[in-house]
């Protein structure tokens, strides 16, 4: 938001973007993430050592 507390035009199409990209990977995956980041921990993937 800028000094008069409007929006810019490109910032409403972000609005929906984080909840497009988890369901995305629910699709995917079948694991439902309810918190960014999305890890592959946070999906049940063990890290690399």
């Amino acid at each position: 938001m800028n000094a008069i507390g409007a929006k810019g035009i490109g910032e409403i199409a972000l609005i929906g973007f984080a909840a497009a990209v988890t369901n995305a990977v629910y699709n995917a995956t079948g694991k439902r993430v309810r918190d960014l980041p999305i890890t592959p921990a946070k999906l049940g993937f063990k890290a690399k050592v």
